[in-house]
């Protein structure tokens, strides 16, 4: 689920950003968002937007970059000059700038790391990152022993330790760091509503210098900053403008530079736009019908684990692949703006994506010929199939407000119909749907995962149910949590590859879920705009680069 699809609207007064809604500022871009930041606090950063304004305000260790040629992450020094790690990787070593200061003047040392770790996985604060910290030393709450895991060398030298048997990754330690000198001074079981969230001491390349709450926010560029570039963007607005419309008649009229998420529809029309560039964020988004494959109202009732009556068998799942024409949705609604989807690894993986695995091809008549091998047959002659006195009928649910899956829920019961499948659309309001999707209480339904970076399995496909809250269709297969588990060892890449390699053909053949497309993220940007590099990272990443056409 795409957390920036789901933010509430508010309304913008433009004329509040400049003095003319048609005069551009040769020194100033303007971002287009749907929604208001709750925070400019790392720790409580939950939505896409809100991580994408924080990380310019608080940076990082180090600094990561896609790599478009091998389909990953490289790391590069950011607050830290260099680190070294251990030969057995139980413990890694930064040394830190010491020139690098907070907007207040104060200097950022390694005890503002320590201080911003512990705050992070500290069960009174409950951030964004807690119980995310496992490969280093934790008591019983998750909450990080600060002396078993810290060695400070000196103010700019830290060494973090690892708990033995773990195997740690750079991206999982390295986070925004916070001034210690500030919420130090707070109560952390308050911290989320503490007012240094909204007035933030910083130490990025961008200073806070105005907040309009739900209307805009003026980022300035910090000209003490190490990344400091005066012939760069001097100033970032972010406008908040909920209607969808709005957002894109302002675009086109070049009162905002930028604006993401641009509807397939609205393409032919900005590609005739001389002063707009069109780009796509592809690979991170993709939408899924799920199957439960337990019977939810055994499971409501103790916990117990049987197979569902309709989903149960993996044979049924990819006939339900077979009988849906996903590559109608694609080209007609989306125009070809993604590409089919066959499991849960994306393509931007190039080095672990399995490109020999193929979709399942759209044939109605291998569906019901599946179907029928699996016991289901129109027995009664009523137009749907039944089997042990049970009829193939069910709802497919999924949140309303959602014009891309209504129209894919309309293909989808005609397509299912023509087998003989009852399938009944249901739109649900966002808040009851989720309620039922955690508690395990739908059959099916459709909806969108936005995927992680680094790759991240085990927390929606891994055999605990009650330790894998995202395993939402409850899928179980012991050699796929074989693989998983040893995809969490520092492996050689070759062997990573094998094993990623295994677990998307163990997933193809089980079809847990019906994988639908991958969807673009269609990004529209004003010709005037420089340097900028749209990635799966996202639109909005390493803005101090960004530069204006003189």
């Amino acid at each position: 689920m795409r957390t920036k699809k789901l933010l509430p609207f508010f309304f913008i007064v433009f004329f509040l950003l400049s003095c003319s809604t048609n005069k551009v500022s040769t020194d100033r871009i303007v971002i287009g968002i749907p929604a208001d930041v709750n925070t400019f606090n790392p720790l409580f950063a939950f939505t896409v937007d809100e991580g994408s304004i924080t990380e310019l305000l608080y940076l990082s260790l180090a600094d990561f970059r896609w790599n478009d040629e091998k389909g990953g992450l490289d790391a590069f020094p950011m607050l830290a000059k260099k680190w070294e790690w251990a030969d057995d990787s139980s413990f890694v070593i930064f040394y830190l700038r010491d020139d690098v200061k907070w907007s207040d003047g104060e200097p950022l040392t390694a005890e503002d790391v320590i201080f911003s770790l512990d705050l992070y996985s500290d069960p009174n604060v409950q951030s964004r990152l807690y119980g995310f910290f496992e490969d280093l030393y934790t008591d019983e709450e998750n909450h990080i022993d600060v002396k078993k895991t810290f060695d400070l060398k000196s103010p700019y030298v830290l060494q973090i330790n690892f708990k033995p048997g773990s195997y740690p990754r750079l991206i999982d330690i390295v986070h925004p760091v916070i001034p210690k000198h500030i919420f130090e001074k707070l109560e952390r079981n308050n911290l989320s509503t503490a007012d240094a969230n909204f007035n933030p001491v910083t130490n990025g390349p961008f200073v806070v210098k105005k907040w309009e709450r739900s209307q805009f926010i003026t980022l300035s560029a910090n000209k003490n900053s190490f990344l400091y570039n005066p012939d760069n963007v001097q100033e970032l607005v972010f406008k908040v403008i909920p209607d969808y419309t709005s957002r894109l008649t302002q675009l086109k009229k070049g009162e905002i530079d930028l604006m993401e998420l641009i509807s397939t529809e609205d393409v032919s029309s900005l590609k005739n736009n001389d002063n707009i560039v069109l780009k796509t964020i592809d690979g991170r988004e993709y939408d899924y019908v799920g199957w439960n494959n337990i019977d939810p109202l055994v499971y409501s009732q103790g916990g117990g684990i049987t197979p569902n009556k309709l989903f149960g068998s993996r044979n049924v799942r990819i006939a339900l692949t077979h009988a849906i024409n996903r590559k109608e949705i694609l080209e007609e609604y989306l125009y070809n703006y993604g590409e089919l989807a066959v499991g849960p690894v994306s393509s931007i993986f190039k080095s672990y994506y399995d490109s020999e695995i193929k979709p399942y091809e759209y044939n109605p008549g291998k569906a019901r010929t599946m179907l029928e091998r699996e016991g289901w047959k129109d027995s009664d002659n009523n137009g749907v199939i039944d089997k042990n006195g049970i009829e193939f009928s069910f709802k497919l649910t999924y949140p309303s407000g959602n014009p891309l899956r209504e129209y894919a829920a309309t293909i989808m019961r005609n397509n299912l119909n023509a087998v003989g499948i009852d399938m009944t659309p249901e739109s649900l309001e966002l808040g009851a749907f989720i309620d039922m999707l955690s508690s395990k209480s739908l059959d099916a339904w459709m909806i969108a995962w936005y995927i992680p970076i680094p790759l991240e399995l085990k927390a929606y496909w891994y055999s605990d149910l009650q330790n894998t809250h995202l395993n939402f269709v409850s899928y179980q297969n012991k050699e796929a949590d074989a693989v998983m588990d040893e995809l969490d060892k520092n492996l050689p890449d070759k062997q990573r590859k094998k094993l990623y390699y295994k677990f998307q053909k163990i997933i193809h053949e089980d079809e847990p879920v019906t994988f639908m497309y991958w969807i673009a993220d269609i990004v529209g940007i004003n010709k005037r705009v420089e340097n900028i590099n749209i990635t799966p990272l996202g639109a909005i990443t390493h803005c101090w680069e960004w530069s204006l056409k003189k």
